[in-house]
């Protein structure tokens, strides 16, 4: 049986060890202290503004790693901002192209019915050096541009200790 499976990897012009190498891979991941810090500078940056909001960032998978809400953010912006760092990390897009992706009319418009999507600007990709880390997603600030510019201040936060 093992003479077969090796004339077949062979066949398939792939030798037994290149297919040992490629069944298994690895991804790098954000610490948590790296995410809080993203995400305290996301809040600190729409507090400057005068906004209170909540923050949050998942890593690759759409799993929560921190999640921060002001004391006077409403009591919504912890599902939106999850939700946002959800869709951003899962689709590796930001929100805002979303919402304009997934219009009605749009080839993309589907998409809106899936639980968690949420396309609304807001939600960006956390990537550095060709990798995806997860996704950041603020919600609170006066519309959705507002939200991503803060998402936006807490990625530039730990940009030099995630780019390699």
């Amino acid at each position: 049986m093992r003479k077969l499976s090796i004339v077949i990897l062979t066949l398939l012009g792939m030798s037994s060890l290149a297919f040992a190498q490629e069944a298994v891979f690895e991804t790098k991941s954000l610490t948590p202290e790296t995410a809080l810090v993203a995400a305290r500078a996301a809040m600190e940056s729409c507090r400057k503004q005068g906004f209170q909001v909540a923050v949050a960032v998942v890593d690759r998978a759409g799993l929560t790693q921190v999640l921060l809400r002001d004391r006077f953010a409403g009591v919504h912006t912890i599902e939106v901002a999850t939700n946002k760092a959800w869709t951003a990390a899962s689709f590796r897009t930001p929100t805002a192209s979303l919402a304009t992706e997934t219009q009605p009319g749009k080839p993309l418009s589907g998409l809106r019915n899936l639980p968690r999507l949420l396309a609304v600007g807001g939600g960006v990709v956390i990537e550095a050096g060709g990798t995806t880390f997860g996704g950041i997603g603020v919600s609170g600030a006066p519309g959705g541009d507002s939200d991503e510019n803060c998402a936006n201040a807490g990625i530039k936060a730990i940009s030099d200790a995630i780019e390699f």
